[in-house]
């Protein structure tokens, strides 16, 4: 016999506190705090209640989320501007958002981490044709989410 799982569900006041606790551990954006929310069984007015009290108070910042999103998928995982953008537009975060998280990144940065995710790259390739390691190269890093241009600029004119 399979195990049900029973889900808990919370009345509005427990909810509003569990969604702050949720706020202040790290940021979110509206759409995974509405899906918290409904998780938890608020639907309709009460739920977007709770979501206009927590941007009132400030535990919900679209801009504070889409920059620190920002930073963090750069610095940690590397990602390039197309894929932060392209994760944030998912998130329902506005274009200005986005414009304003991605020009906190230098363009000096992103050409360095580039650089560097492709060296890295480059020792794990076991292709020794100049040409196919090239197009593993460009493949990886438009995967990672960097802009074509930039990256043939580099794997062309850039000694990895």
């Amino acid at each position: 016999m399979s195990e049900h799982i029973q889900k808990k569900y919370y009345s509005k006041s427990e909810a509003i506190e569990k969604a702050r606790r949720y706020c202040a551990y790290q940021e979110r954006c509206q759409s995974e705090v509405r899906s918290k929310l409904l998780e938890w069984g608020q639907r309709g007015l009460a739920l977007e209640e709770i979501i206009s009290d927590l941007i009132t108070d400030d535990f919900i910042n679209e801009e504070r989320f889409a920059c620190a999103y920002a930073r963090g998928k750069f610095r940690l995982k590397k990602w390039g501007t197309q894929k932060i953008k392209h994760e944030l537009k998912q998130r329902n975060i506005s274009a200005y958002c986005i414009r304003k998280a991605l020009n906190q990144i230098e363009q000096h940065d992103i050409k360095q981490a580039l650089k560097d995710i492709l060296t890295k790259k480059l020792k794990t390739l076991k292709d020794h044709n100049p040409l196919s390691r090239k197009h593993k190269l460009i493949a990886f890093a438009i995967r990672k989410g960097y802009s074509a241009d930039l990256v043939y600029s580099v794997v062309n004119n850039e000694t990895l």
